[in-house]
């Protein structure tokens, strides 16, 4: 049975655990290649490509609508995606939205542990374009330790110059593109060049750029270790059958340089294959040493598999040394054990079902819903009113929906009992402007002294579609 360390002591040289009142150095990860390598550029340059394509991305809606296919306009409280269009009443599909991200983050870590962190995630995406920028500038993990403690000269001065100001420069495009999600792109992007746009524009410019460049440049791997509240939840429902990087210590273990293991082996004793280079801590972003076991700060990039697939070629032994691999399967070779891929589960079908179901039903409802709505809130001081003649009255605020694209009229009845309605300052049907609400003002007058269910229906004078909504009439005394 495995623990999940959460301990996170650095093993390498230099991160060995501080004396009091001493600050560790950070983390300078080697560069690496390699397939899984490999995949974190392909991820990369497709997250940034669809950060940064997407508001200029153009989608027909119709007359006076916006023609961006992925926008959310404050102003007229919409939520546009593509095809969808959701208002504030519908704040329910973004919460199933949230709910299915979390599914589907759970679902993840029990296939592959922390793959959306190693991958996918803003944060591991844009340290890795500052990385890159880093050793492009200043060199790879050997020459940036070396300059860590070496005298400033002009070119070293030069050269930490252009680091910081091609991190800024990346990080204002970040926090540009952010805020054209929230007006037409093209638009806002040539008020911010020529600084005609607003001040709350450039004043979130200036936050989002300040943000990524401290998080992507100096918190590294703090937020993905401290900030961040995933790896702490990796204690709740970390998974041994789940695919994460692991170290097969009972085939590496000992340790040993190669010429030491090839005279152990050939006097008999054990000898095993990690040759305790120390590559897949140094190439590691967070600074960890997987061969300590289960690690909650482990982000499962894989780097560490990529350097070690790399010595192990390098001399002649079978890769997987460190691999995707299950915990479980671990302890199964520690048993001299056949291992087992378990992806396909009860708890990952499990998992997998209820985010094809959320999806679903969300899908359904969005394809259902109608472009016209209709609400209604019953008074509630007083409920209800005893006129002169004896019969009741009761005030409802009555809102109406147009979600369509030109000006529609409703006829407005009540069902359910019999009695007056009165719409207050409308006669015949009621006017909605296109992409709008309205508000009535509704009194219903009956000769009845007990509770009864109405029913309020909106008919669409042209097309003859109906929307409808439930409430009550109560009497004085409130009834039965």
């Amino acid at each position: 049975m495995a623990t999940l360390d959460i301990s996170f002591k650095p093993e390498r040289a230099h991160l060995r655990k501080p004396k009091r009142g001493v600050i560790a150095e950070k983390v300078v990860p080697q560069s690496v290649s390699g397939r899984y390598r490999r995949l974190k550029w392909a991820a990369l340059i497709a997250c940034l490509a669809l950060y940064y394509i997407l508001p200029f991305i153009r989608w027909d809606r119709g007359p006076s609508q916006p023609d961006q296919a992925v926008l959310l306009d404050v102003e007229r409280g919409r939520l546009y995606v593509f095809f969808i269009e959701i208002w504030p009443q519908e704040v329910y599909y973004l919460t199933g939205l949230l709910i299915l991200a979390t599914l589907v983050l759970i679902w993840l870590n029990a296939v592959a542990g922390r793959v959306w962190c190693g991958y996918f995630c803003p944060q591991t995406v844009w340290t890795d374009l500052f990385l890159l920028v880093e050793r492009w500038i200043e060199g790879d993990r050997r020459e940036r330790l070396k300059k860590q403690g070496a005298a400033l000269t002009p070119r070293r001065a030069c050269e930490i110059g252009l680091k910081h100001a091609t991190w800024l420069l990346i990080a204002m495009g970040t926090g540009g593109a952010f805020v054209l999600y929230f007006t037409d792109a093209p638009t806002l992007l040539a008020d911010l060049a020529l600084g005609r746009a607003s001040a709350v524009a450039y004043a979130w410019v200036a936050i989002l750029t300040g943000t990524t460049y401290t998080l992507a440049g100096f918190a590294r791997e703090q937020v993905c270790t401290w900030m961040c509240p995933w790896p702490r939840l990796q204690g709740a429902i970390w998974d041994p059958e789940a695919l994460t990087v692991n170290y097969r210590d009972y085939r590496g273990e000992p340790r040993g340089s190669a010429k030491k293991a090839a005279e152990l082996k050939a006097s008999g004793a054990p000898a095993g294959d990690c040759v305790d280079c120390m590559q897949c801590v140094n190439v590691c972003p967070i600074g960890i040493d997987i061969r300590e076991g289960p690690n909650f700060a482990c982000i499962n990039c894989g780097l560490c598999v990529d350097a070690c697939d790399s010595v192990m070629t390098k001399l002649s032994r079978p890769r997987g040394l460190i691999d995707y691999e299950a915990w479980a399967n671990i302890e199964r070779g520690r048993r001299n054990e056949a291992p087992r891929r378990r992806v396909i589960r009860p708890k990952t079908v499990g998992l997998g079902l209820a985010v094809v179901t959320l999806t679903g039903l969300m899908g359904v409802s969005l394809a259902l819903r109608g472009d016209a709505k209709i609400t209604v809130i019953h008074d509630r001081n007083p409920v209800a009113v005893r006129l002169s003649d004896g019969q009741t009255r009761n005030g409802y605020a009555v809102r109406l929906y147009n979600k369509a694209g030109q000006e529609r009229s409703f006829r407005l009845d009540v069902t359910g009992l019999q009695g007056l309605v009165e719409i207050v300052g409308e006669e015949g049907p009621v006017g909605v402007a296109s992409d709008a609400t309205r508000e009535l003002r509704v009194l219903v007058t009956a000769p009845i002294d007990e509770r009864q269910a109405v029913t309020f229906t909106a008919t669409d004078v042209e097309t003859g579609k109906v929307v409808s909504a439930q409430d009550v009439f109560i009497p004085v005394d409130g009834g039965r």
